[in-house]
This record gives structure tokens, sequence and C-alpha cells, in this order.
């Protein structure tokens, strides 16, 4: 299946991509994993990066296209993928959509975790990440079994920087002025599923099961 998961900052797409990448066996590709690896190789990319994600703003489209069009040309993905972080805006949506067309290719589902803004900040600052293998954990709604430490590598658990409160906010802000018009854009295409963000994890889980085995039945 060729999946894009949309959901703002705090919605909980990361444990949910990795809780579909693994049970549906599909490749995840996530721009903010990609972006990260090239800033902390010092790549000019990573450098671009930084500097708009320092500041919680998105980075730019031909930035972003680039980078994902290279990695959907990779073999690993051309029987599915989840795409996490990316489409961000429209015009990325119909660059992805040009790009599927000419390979003979289409989206199969949308998946939008939606979650009132209210509790997006405590979730997105609460989050902590593995500086190991990339793996999401929660400090209350998702907390790993040795406090600090992941649960799949042992690999030591911190906050990123960009989920400060302020920068979060920023992130959210930004999130709707510019992601949230997507969720139109794919409505519009048949292709849109919305998951109640508001339930616990494992309710999630088996929403999302549900719209997936629909979608292979």
């Amino acid at each position: 299946m060729r999946l894009v998961i949309l959901g703002p900052p705090g919605a909980g797409k990361g444990t949910q991509a990795d809780f579909i990448v693994e049970n549906f066996k599909t490749p995840h590709i996530s721009t903010g994993d990609i972006f990260r690896e090239n800033i902390k190789n010092g790549t000019d990319l990573g450098k671009k990066a930084k500097s708009y994600m320092d500041k919680g703003l998105l980075v730019p489209d031909e930035l972003v296209i680039e980078i994902v069009k290279d990695r959907l040309s990779k073999d690993d993905v051309q029987e599915g993928f989840l795409l996490d972080g990316f489409p961000r805006t429209v015009a990325q949506a119909v660059s992805l959509d040009a790009f599927l067309e000419e390979r003979g290719q289409s989206l199969d589902s949308v998946l939008n975790i939606d979650v009132d803004t209210d509790i997006l900040v405590e979730r997105a600052v609460g989050r902590r990440v593995c500086k190991t293998c990339g793996a999401s954990y929660h400090v209350k709604y998702n907390p790993p079994k040795e406090d600090g430490v992941c649960d799949k590598d042992q690999g030591p658990l911190i906050q990123r920087d960009d989920d400060t409160e302020a920068t979060v906010k920023t992130r959210i802000k930004v999130y709707f002025e510019q992601t949230a018009p997507l969720i139109d854009y794919y409505k519009a295409q048949g292709l849109l599923d919305n998951i109640d963000g508001k339930e616990d994890i494992d309710t999630i889980r088996k929403e999302i099961v549900e719209v997936l085995d629909g979608k292979n039945n």
C-alpha cells in the first residue's frame, strides 16, 4: 500500500507510523528523519533545513520535494510506502501526485489523525525519541519500560530541540495555516480516512487496522 499519514504536532504520528510499518511491513519515509540525518552529518541540505526547523517553520517546498522524489525512486519502496511528514502543503501534494502518476502509481489512503488543539502542546512537549533508532515515546501516554531508555535498543531517550513549548506552538500554528488545507485536497479525491486521535494508543491502532484492512479487501 502507498500511504500518507497526516496530523498536527503532538497527534502521535510517529507512534502510529511505527505501528503501521511493523504490522503492514511498509517502508517508512519520514522527511523529518531524513533532514535530521542530514543535519547530523552537516550536509548542505541539512544546514539549509536546520535554519527553518530551529524556528519551527516548514522547510521550503523545493528542498523537500527534491529529497522525497529521490527516496521514492529507490527499489525498496516500489511496492508501497508510508510517507510521514510529506506532503505538508498542497503544492507538495500536487508534485507527489504528478510524480506517482508518471510511474503508473497512486496513493491508497491518507490517514488523518484528528486531535483537539488543547491537548497537542502537552503531547508534543512530552515526547521523547531514542537517540539511536528514533523510536517515539511519551512521558505520560507512552512511557518506556525503563525511564529514559529505549525498549528496542536501550538507547538514551532525548527531547528533540524542536519539541520545546514555544517551538511546538509555532509548529501547530504553521500546521493549521499551511498543512490543514491538505485535508480538503485529499477529501476531494476520496482518499482521506479520518482517525480519532484523542483516543488511547491501542484504540487508535485498532481503527487504523480496520481502515487499512478494508483497503486490502
